[in-house]
């Protein structure tokens, strides 16, 4: 395959569940090739004019904590915006110069130094968990600990500062909730049970609790989980995210720094690395999503022909009946011409009609060629 020509993607659908930075993973996914699917599973509601903010905010302005965690650039950015809208910017800024100032990872440090601060410290892994070993390793009795909260579970978190003896107190930043048009999310909440995207990316546990909640609703939950587990691929940008899918039994993927990029990047790995590759009537056939690789050059193919396709894929070499392709045809009755009409766009499509023969009477089999096997590692 020319991956500088069609991108590692290439022939790939994937699914997108974020709300947050969306628009920026899209263009890192269709940059590779890939087509997208974009349901938002979730909406981000600021709490700039929430009094539990505000409460958090002046309570903390009036009973200085020992240490502050920032979890989040935009939380902290959030934070500091709106008690400066409120005027009590300066207060708490002041505040925060004297505290133990701990900020999970590049992007929040950021954000601290931006507002003229300076973290005490910042784990190189950006995990809430070594955090929280800090935390429990200098000891936490009798300290007061303000958690700049970001909308997601932290497991264990809370509780073990709490059994350690911290007072512990949340700073709500903002809040998670469905989206208000849940129309794109059943949008690709259908195309996952369709199996018609190849993976779904998570940027945030509660996208994942968002998309399983609304299967839900809809009496399709047991039927996501079973096409998460066994066919669409589950990409997460770091643990905790993965962690509410993996508790359903659902395999997940993410990398090891929890960024887009990376994110991107372990797609590019494992999606091409379960196409399904074959030699077949002297040519090197490269079955994906939605399109095939004929010795490299990029054939998208229609959804009813890439259906018989991969039954024929299955059974490599075999002849299988038209009754066989019938079924596999999505919505196609009991109507044996809608196998020949599929099968002519088929070949057409994979602009080789050789790839494809018809055995008079049977069926159709792919001309396959097992003397190149080890050539093409079919």
């Amino acid at each position: 395959m020319d991956e500088q020509e069609h991108g590692p993607l290439a022939g790939f659908t994937i699914g997108v569940t974020a709300a947050r930075r969306a628009d920026e993973l899209i263009a890192l996914l269709r940059r590779r090739g890939a087509a997208v699917v974009h349901g938002p599973a979730l909406r981000i509601v600021p709490l700039a004019d929430d009094t539990e903010l505000l409460a958090s905010t002046k309570d903390l302005i009036a009973h200085a904590p020992d240490v502050v965690v920032a979890t989040t650039a935009i939380g902290f950015r959030g934070w500091v915006e709106a008690a400066d809208g409120w005027g009590y910017g300066e207060e708490l800024l002041a505040v925060l110069r004297d505290v133990e100032l701990l900020a999970r990872g590049p992007k929040v440090k950021g954000a601290v130094r931006a507002a003229g601060l300076t973290e005490s410290w910042s784990p190189s892994s950006e995990s809430m968990a070594e955090v929280l070993d800090r935390l429990l390793d200098e000891g936490v009795a009798g300290r007061r600990i303000a958690l700049q909260l970001h909308g997601e579970p932290l497991p264990g978190f809370v509780e073990a500062l709490r059994e350690g003896g911290a007072e512990v107190v949340g700073v709500p930043v903002y809040r998670w909730l469905q989206p208000e048009d849940t129309g794109p999310l059943d949008r690709l909440l259908d195309a996952v049970l369709a199996r018609a995207v190849d993976a779904v990316t998570f940027t945030s546990a509660p996208a994942a609790v968002s998309l399983l909640s609304r299967a839900a609703e809809k009496g399709v939950r047991a039927d996501l989980v079973a096409a998460l587990r066994h066919d669409v691929l589950a990409v997460c940008v770091g643990p905790v995210t993965a962690l509410r899918l993996q508790a359903e039994g659902i395999d997940t993927h993410q990398p090891e720094r929890f960024r887009l990029g990376p994110l991107v990047q372990v797609l590019c790995t494992e999606l091409p690395a379960r196409a399904r590759v074959l030699p077949v009537a002297g040519h090197r056939v490269e079955v994906r999503g939605h399109a095939v690789l004929v010795d490299g050059a990029l054939r998208p193919v229609p959804p009813a022909g890439m259906a018989l396709l991969a039954l024929l894929v299955r059974r490599p070499g075999w002849v299988v009946s038209r009754a066989d392709l019938l079924r596999a045809l999505p919505g196609a009755g009991r109507d044996e011409h809608a196998v020949e009409t599929a099968m002519a766009r088929l070949r057409t499509a994979l602009g080789t009609p050789k790839l494809i023969q018809t055995v008079v009477k049977r069926g159709y089999r792919l001309a396959l060629d097992p003397s190149a096997d080890d050539k093409y590692g079919g």
